[in-house]
């Protein structure tokens, strides 16, 4: 009986509203949360645009400032796992005020003259950990809001954050640095951390597919039964999406962590030239995702399988990744090297995009929170390891210019397996179907019962 009351309770649902409010909801949900990981990695573009002045002002070597930075991912994992978990239990719309406030909190203090090395290690740690679930709680809620075929473009335009926010803060916050010091640029972020958060206060709401709270069944996953969450876990497709993503966060966090050091001491750039090249990189990231997430969703609406396997186009991706970085380390000049950052290298950027996709569509709804933050748990490890393994690499070269090559080909040698890896074993479809996950119909299609 209650399965039938269900079914009539979700037919009875008007499908013209549900529509009305993908048209006015979904789109303003993507933008307002495209806000939120564009200040998010503003939040993490910080540490390393004012790495050359903290160093000095410091006296610090490279690798101890990697141990910073790495600082910032001490609770990341955990966390993340922990906070998607309660995405069972409260609404994702709370969980991400909740973050924005507490990234506020853990940027404000460095302000102040006072605050040492100390201070800036405590105050990364808590900003991890406040960022950490940033990702998978952002996507889950973003999935509440669009159907499996339509998820692709709005999860790449949230990725498209990642790219935005170190576009944005590359020049405006290399700007701040240089006419009020580096402590100055911390404090920036923070006040626009709070802005957004008094935003989302005031407009964030959750979607018609999002499952509710506190163990109830609603609309998307009425029909959908749990599946143990160790099948999910040892799939082919959660484990090349953890290691292509793994990779791919690995490069991003090495970029923003050593690039703006590696095009000052290396290059001999200034802090300004630095800061508009990282900036004008960042902003063909974000190209290179929006237009592989529009391919993707028209791929996806056609509804055929392709004449490659799933995994195949994100792999291959990933080896041309390998392939411009190995370029990137190795080229002797400027007019070859330079233009690697300009697309070829964030092809694994893509990635980021394909693994949260593929894990959503093998994951039921109820425990896609769960399932994604697990994801992030095992590629943020990659933000952990990249600052301190290539800041040790650096150091221990013979000089700057050939520690930073060793550390380049390093990382593109981890993108190359990961690619391999994705694509042979990521397999969405056929995992979703040997786990009994359905495709989630589109906002406004009623479930069948």
């Amino acid at each position: 009986m209650s399965g039938a009351r269900g079914g009539s309770e979700a037919g009875a649902l008007s499908a013209a509203a549900v529509r009305t409010a993908g048209r006015h909801g979904a789109w303003g949900t993507t933008w307002l949360l495209l806000a939120f990981m564009l200040v998010n990695f503003a939040d993490k573009a910080v540490l390393g645009l004012a790495g050359p002045d903290i160093m000095r002002e410091f006296g610090i070597s490279r690798q101890e400032f990697g141990a910073a930075q790495a600082a910032f991912f001490a609770l990341f994992s955990v966390s993340a796992l922990a906070v998607s978990a309660l995405t069972r239990k409260v609404r994702t719309s709370v969980l991400l005020l909740g973050m924005a406030l507490l990234w506020s909190v853990a940027q404000l203090p460095m302000v102040w003259a006072a605050a040492g090395f100390g201070t800036l290690v405590l105050t990364r740690v808590l900003l991890g950990a406040a960022e950490g679930p940033a990702a998978p709680v952002a996507v889950h809620h973003l999935h509440g809001w669009f159907g499996q075929r339509d998820r692709n473009l709005p999860t790449a335009v949230l990725m498209v954050g990642a790219a935005a926010g170190v576009a944005v803060a590359a020049p405006a916050l290399s700007a701040v640095i240089s006419g009020w010091g580096w402590r100055w640029a911390f404090g920036t972020v923070g006040v626009i951390g709070l802005v957004w958060a008094a935003v989302w206060r005031r407009y964030g709401s959750e979607g018609p597919l999002a499952p509710p709270v506190g163990g109830a069944r609603g609309r998307e996953d009425a029909e959908v039964p749990e599946v143990p969450l160790r099948r999910v876990l040892l799939s082919g497709t959660f484990l090349t999406a953890c290691a292509g993503s793994f990779a791919a966060y690995w490069l991003m966090s090495s970029k923003l962590t050593w690039l703006p050091d590696y095009l000052e001491t290396v290059l001999g750039w200034d802090a300004h030239r630095a800061g508009l090249m990282v900036g004008a990189g960042a902003v063909a990231n974000g190209v290179v995702l929006l237009v592989h997430g529009v391919v993707a969703q028209r791929a996806a609406r056609r509804g055929r399988p392709g004449r490659l396997p799933a995994g195949a186009g994100a792999g291959v991706l990933l080896l041309l990744s390998a392939a411009a970085v190995t370029v990137f380390a190795t080229a002797g000049a400027d007019w070859l090297r330079v233009p690697m950052m300009f697309g070829p290298m964030a092809l694994a950027l893509p990635m980021m995009t394909v693994g949260q996709t593929a894990v959503a569509r093998i994951t039921p709804p109820a425990q896609r929170g769960v399932v994604l933050g697990a994801v992030v748990c095992v590629f943020a490890l990659g933000g952990v390891l990249a600052p301190l393994v290539l800041g040790g690499i650096v150091d221990a070269g013979a000089t700057a210019a050939r520690g930073y090559e060793n550390g380049w080909l390093f990382t593109a040698g981890l993108l190359a397996v990961a690619g391999a890896l994705t694509a042979l074993f990521l397999r969405p479809e056929r995992d979703a179907e040997r786990l009994g996950v359905p495709e989630t119909p589109p906002v406004g299609v009623p479930v069948a019962h």
